[in-house]
């Protein structure tokens, strides 16, 4: 053992730690998405306390204060028993209505909680064919939009544009469209 370690007597906390601690925990408290960078500008606007965003995290990391915030969704996950299919537009230039159409589904926060919106393009005139919104984000939800852009549209495009999330490559899905092309 170290002589350096016999004699150490920790160190308290510093009355002006305590009065940060204290105040940060009520900011929390009212709005648990509060991050550090925001903090430090917090306490120094209301608070007149001028504090380094290292000394705020430290002392968030101590009382164990997390913010809280909504992450990312992956949409865009592949089943492993699905088809993956090939990318066709590379360097091809769209230079009709109904050459491509394109699909896919966005996460839209809303008060009290999220809804999935799926919607069907066409990618030469950006026009929206068809949209479903649902709080499941599953195939059912893909083939309300597509069912929407088809009753719209005289037929489906020479190619139709989707990522490879399980949504897109399930066999309700390819089903629907190969039924579709071919008039059911």
């Amino acid at each position: 053992m170290r002589r350096s370690t016999l004699n150490y007597r920790p160190v308290e906390e510093s009355e002006e730690d305590m009065r940060i601690t204290r105040i940060m925990d009520e900011i929390y408290l009212e709005d648990p998405r509060v991050g550090s960078r925001r903090l430090v500008t917090l306490l120094e606007r209301d608070h007149g306390i001028e504090a380094s965003r290292k000394r705020i995290m430290r002392l968030r990391r101590k009382i164990g204060i997390e913010t809280i915030w909504c992450k990312p969704k992956r949409t865009s996950i592949r089943d492993n028993g699905h088809r993956k299919y090939p990318y066709l537009l590379r360097d091809r230039i769209v230079k009709w209505g109904d050459e491509a159409w394109g699909a896919d589904i966005t996460y839209v926060p809303m008060p009290h909680g999220h809804a999935y919106l799926c919607a069907v393009m066409d990618w030469f005139s950006r026009k929206v064919l068809g949209w479903a919104v649902s709080n499941t984000m599953d195939s059912a939800l893909t083939e309300k939009a597509l069912a929407a852009a088809v009753a719209q549209c005289l037929g489906l495009p020479e190619i139709f544009n989707t990522d490879q999330g399980s949504q897109f490559t399930s066999p309700q899905w390819t089903g629907r469209l190969v039924a579709s092309a071919s008039g059911g």
